[in-house]
């Protein structure tokens, strides 16, 4: 007598999509009703067993259920997501206020820091290698009246093929915030809770930045933040400056808009960026040419002390009354662009 038999397949499907997770299809055997007793009835449990690739279950024996599905393998994908996961311990308006106090600290901080920046250009040929290269060194300094500039201490030195470039072109670069969310600014910016993740050996709030409104004179950041959740500190930021026409380019022979940057403890107390890069393609009649930059700040040390005045000459204003751009502005005096319209630039600013 023949058994009965009956297949189902049923195609396990995971609550969040994966990538390299295939749908395992798994086959039931439903038992006969009396264990098969000619040759028929088992090549039919054979040939079925070989066509579905399922195992053929004896009626004595119990059917083999469906197994469990493998560990879920995460995809991040920060910015596309609609659920969050847990959120933050504190009210995300606490870790805000928290965050853009610690931003004033180092915004105010790193003025009175000097350290060797290093901006590098590269092309890259059709086999992936350099193929050309701008290299050039600056370091912030002080004149005797408390100015802070940028010093050239390695003049420019190029072998680009495709790009004509001169310390001109990186004047707009240098005027980009590198502390965007104090609390003077922070207002300006409306903030989207993404989730956590690890960055290293720190966990990290991820937060989607973007402006409220958007100005021809002035830019504004955007992009995610990462921030410590133990210490609520940025440890590093993705994203562009952008205005009403889009995002800002240094110049228009720097086509490089968005960054990658980093930052590390400094001196024990501070978090300042110190490594920054950004991929891009420069696009000409004859070809695309991938460009890289990257930026490194590196020997941070504290300023010297202004020279004092020479004997005989006016003293100088008391701090008080020195100008918004002075090195004891706050982050409140400080106008919301990358590239401020005001005459003088907070030395901040300039880096």
């Amino acid at each position: 007598m023949a058994c009965s038999i009956q297949i189902s397949m049923n195609v396990l499907s995971f609550s969040r999509s994966t990538q390299g997770t295939q749908p395992r299809v798994v086959t039931k055997i439903a038992p006969c009703a009396k264990p098969a007793t000619n040759w028929a009835a088992r090549l039919v449990l054979l040939c079925t067993g070989w066509l579905v690739a399922g195992t053929v279950v004896c009626a004595q024996q119990p059917p083999e259920g469906p197994m469990d599905p493998p560990a879920e393998h995460r995809v991040a994908r920060i910015g596309n997501t609609s659920d969050p996961g847990e959120p933050p311990t504190l009210p995300v308006d606490e870790v805000l206020k928290r965050l853009s106090k610690q931003e004033d600290t180092y915004f105010l901080a790193r003025a009175h820091y000097t350290y060797r920046k290093t901006i590098r250009i590269q092309e890259f040929g059709p086999d992936g290698k350099p193929s050309g290269e701008y290299l050039m060194v600056t370091q912030p300094s002080r004149d005797a009246d408390g100015t802070i500039f940028d010093k050239v201490i390695e003049h420019p030195k190029s072998t680009l093929q495709h790009m004509q470039l001169e310390s001109e072109d990186f004047e707009n670069l240098n005027r980009v915030p590198q502390f965007p969310l104090t609390t003077a600014q922070l207002t300006k910016y409306s903030m989207k809770y993404l989730g956590k993740d690890q960055l290293d050996e720190i966990n990290c709030y991820i937060f989607e930045v973007k402006p409220k409104v958007v100005e021809r004179v002035h830019a504004y950041f955007q992009g995610i933040v990462y921030i410590d959740d133990k210490y609520l500190e940025v440890v590093k930021t993705y994203g562009s400056w952008v205005n009403d026409l889009g995002d800002m380019k240094s110049s228009p022979q720097v086509p490089f808009t968005m960054f990658e940057t980093y930052r590390e403890f400094i001196d024990n107390q501070y978090w300042f960026p110190t490594y920054a890069r950004s991929d891009e393609i420069l696009h000409l009649k004859e070809q695309d040419v991938p460009v890289r930059m990257i930026i490194k700040w590196t020997d941070y040390k504290p300023l010297a002390a202004p020279q004092p005045a020479n004997v005989g000459t006016p003293a100088a204003p008391p701090p008080a009354a020195a100008p918004a751009g002075a090195p004891t502005a706050t982050p409140s005096s400080v106008p919301p662009a990358a590239a401020p319209s005001a005459p003088a630039k907070p030395p901040q600013q300039f880096h």
